[in-house]
């Protein structure tokens, strides 16, 4: 229990990091952001946890083919701001937009033979 609560709190710190880091700077709230931190956390945990050589190599080729269309909503959100749409709507919109590439990318991988 105390691992999980350790787990969970420095997830959170980073995210804390990141926001703080962001309402002085956002250029440099954006590179800490992007960094690949909860993953590579992500992967120290399931080492720790499993020590699967595979498991963890099938994590991270998954993630990989998962930021790709996560992308797009980082030019699509700002876009709709800077246009007029609200905060929420834009969000939303730029959330669905990503769900929806997600599965296109998942779609498209397994036709390719990439199982994710």
């Amino acid at each position: 229990m105390l691992y999980t609560i350790v787990k969970a709190a420095l997830s959170g710190i980073l995210v804390m990091i990141v926001s703080e880091t962001a309402k002085r700077s956002p250029a440099f709230g954006a590179l800490i952001a992007s960094l690949p931190l909860v993953s590579i956390l992500a992967i120290v945990w399931l080492w720790r946890e499993t020590g699967d050589a595979e498991r963890i190599a099938a994590h991270a080729e998954a993630t990989f083919w998962y930021v790709l269309p996560s992308l797009p909503m980082f030019l699509i959100f700002p876009a709709m701001l800077r246009n007029g749409i609200g905060f929420w709507p834009a969000l939303a919109a730029g959330c669905a937009i990503t769900v929806l590439l997600y599965l296109l990318t998942i779609w498209i991988a397994a036709r390719f033979g990439i199982a994710l």
